[in-house]
């Protein structure tokens, strides 16, 4: 099955704009951050890379998963979303009915890969976005799996939104445990930034992925 990870809604990407706006940095690494370069070469969709290096990928739901504990919390006021336009395989949660909102995908991955070098494209995506302005981005491990964050702001229609997208490549205990792909993204609108920082740094500082 095609890979649609972060491009799924664009719910992939960063913080926005101008001073105000809260840095989310520190609270994402369960170990010491360290800030990657922007790459020089151009950045290709992470989907194709994946599947360019014979990656394939099954959506899971992330309560389906019987290896590893995935979750987010949800903040006083959020909900989850049901739309027919969110696949049931994919956790949604948003307060009011657009934004802001977090997205919580996994795929069980498929293929020889080395999950170190895959997160280090796990950004390309949120650099693709339309006029993609970056203030972080990091790969180191999150809870001890591989791990790549980024945060900016990008153009969506009239709007610039504000994301920060983590992508976690973590496996259950075991000789042979499965793979999974995880992508957590948080997006609210930029000029909200600060208004939604209490419920964005909630969502960040519980996002859990650990083995069972």
């Amino acid at each position: 099955m095609r890979l649609a990870v972060v491009a799924a809604a664009l719910t992939v990407a960063a913080v926005g704009c101008g001073p105000k706006n809260p840095d989310y940095q520190s609270i994402w690494s369960t170990t010491p951050t360290t800030t990657t370069t922007v790459p020089s070469e151009k950045p290709v969709p992470f989907s194709q890379y994946l599947e360019s290096n014979g990656v394939s990928g099954e959506p899971v739901a992330p309560d389906k998963v019987t290896d590893l504990t995935i979750s987010m919390p949800i903040p006083p006021g959020w909900q989850k979303v049901d739309k027919p336009n969110i696949p049931p395989t994919t956790e949604l949660i948003a307060k009011g009915d657009g934004f802001p909102n977090a997205m919580l995908i996994v795929f069980k991955l498929g293929g020889d890969f080395n999950a170190a070098e895959l997160v280090k494209h796990g950004n390309d995506d949120a650099r693709l976005a339309q006029n993609f302005k970056q203030l972080e981005s990091s790969n180191a491990d999150f809870h001890g799996f591989p791990s790549s964050m980024i945060e900016g702001s990008y153009n969506l229609g009239d709007q610039r939104l504000h994301t920060i997208n983590r992508i976690v490549i973590a496996h259950g205990s075991g000789a042979d445990p499965e793979h999974y792909l995880i992508q957590l993204a948080v997006t609210s609108v930029a000029d909200q930034a600060v208004a939604d920082a209490v419920d964005v740094e909630a969502i960040i500082h519980g996002f859990t992925v650990a083995a069972k």
